[in-house]
């Protein structure tokens, strides 16, 4: 008899890995993405690769302002992967985060614009906000009215919703274009600043205090709340929530409303408080990048402060890469890629290992 050919590996699920081993692995990896990243330097630019570091380093951290920049960004980061995260713990996929922001912060720019001398400072910014956090969770309500509905496809729906708001955001851009012709906005209410977000402290606090405050709410609401509890019901098994009485649609309408919400409030911040104008790219691709912060913080918000961190970092240190060592900026891209890979693929060997099969002797 002929006998089956057994693979010489296969692949097995670990049961509960301890804290210390899974950070053991993560610090591995970390250490082999630069090693990685070292070589490829090396062979590509001959550049000596610890002076590629210290550059990352020094775009993060080089001044007082880069490192308020970089704390500044971190905070908007953190707030639309927190956005994000209770729609994907329902398992949800909310991919329109980038449109929830542009939305939010569209809402904004239209509140400056069109009620600047209507409306005292003060109530202005509390309109602002209102109209803010409601355009967001409009924006994240549609979809999942139809999820709810009709079960259609959340990832294709919420991902249209994007290119809708990036749409929104382009007519209005020549709507209140302003020299007429320019195809921009410019700062809004520049002399006057009806409108702008009051500074605590200097102008790059506010976004991380209220960031502070949100990964707070955040934890609050997921693990010691209700709602949090029936999120996270749904996202095992529908079929159960709904057999101990839970209205699934219900939960599924409510969760994408805050979600939306609070991507509306990062619209509000960027608008609002540090840049004064809206674009069509006003969001940098955030929306997609806190989808990716979100799981490696694996839904949890006060892990999503280091993942935040991590990111920007990288995308800060591309940047100073590409500028001081004379490189284009997909030099630095392919690093962050790298070192972004390897963290992302530890998680593989987190939840599985590999295991060498043993051949049986008859």
């Amino acid at each position: 008899m002929k006998a089956n050919k057994e693979p010489l590996f296969h692949v097995v699920k670990r049961g509960d890995v301890p804290p210390s081993k899974a950070l053991c692995i993560r610090v591995i990896s970390i250490v082999v993405a630069l090693i990685v990243c070292a070589l490829v330097t090396t062979v590509l630019t001959g550049d000596n690769p610890i002076s590629v570091y210290g550059t990352i380093i020094k775009g993060a951290f080089g001044s007082s302002r880069k490192v308020w920049i970089t704390l500044q960004n971190t905070s908007i980061l953190l707030i639309i992967a927190l956005a994000l995260t209770p729609a994907f713990k329902m398992k949800f996929w909310n991919i329109g985060g980038e449109g929830q922001v542009l939305i939010g912060g569209l809402s904004s720019a239209a509140c400056m614009i069109c009620l600047a001398d209507k409306l005292p400072n003060a109530l202005l910014i509390i309109v602002m906000i209102i109209a803010s956090l409601c355009a967001g969770a409009v924006w994240g309500l549609i979809p999942a009215l139809f999820k709810a509905k009709w079960n259609t496809n959340e990832t294709l729906s919420t991902l249209m919703m994007n290119y809708i708001a990036t749409q929104l955001v382009a007519y209005f851009t020549i709507v209140w274009e302003v020299p007429k012709g320019s195809g921009k906005i410019g700062i809004i209410n520049q002399s006057s600043q009806m409108g702008w977000l009051p500074q605590i402290g200097n102008k790059f606090l506010l976004p991380i205090i209220i960031a502070l405050l949100v990964t707070a709410g955040m934890h609050i609401y997921l693990f010691y709340s209700k709602h949090g509890y029936e999120i996270a019901v749904v996202g095992e098994s529908e079929n159960t929530a709904r057999y101990v009485g839970m209205k699934v649609k219900k939960v599924i309408i409510r969760t994408m409303l805050v979600s939306g919400a609070v991507c509306g409030l990062a619209g509000l911040l960027l608008v609002g408080g540090i840049n004064h104008t809206v674009t069509t790219t006003i969001a940098g691709g955030q929306g997609f990048t806190a989808v990716m912060v979100s799981w490696l913080a694996k839904f949890n918000p006060v892990n999503m402060i280091l993942a935040s961190f991590l990111i920007v970092l990288l995308e800060r240190g591309a940047g100073e890469i590409s500028t001081t060592f004379g490189l284009n900026h997909s030099f630095a891209d392919i690093l962050t890629g790298i070192i972004l890979f390897f963290i992302i693929g530890c998680e593989f060997f987190i939840q599985y290992k590999v295991v060498r099969n043993r051949k049986e002797e008859k």
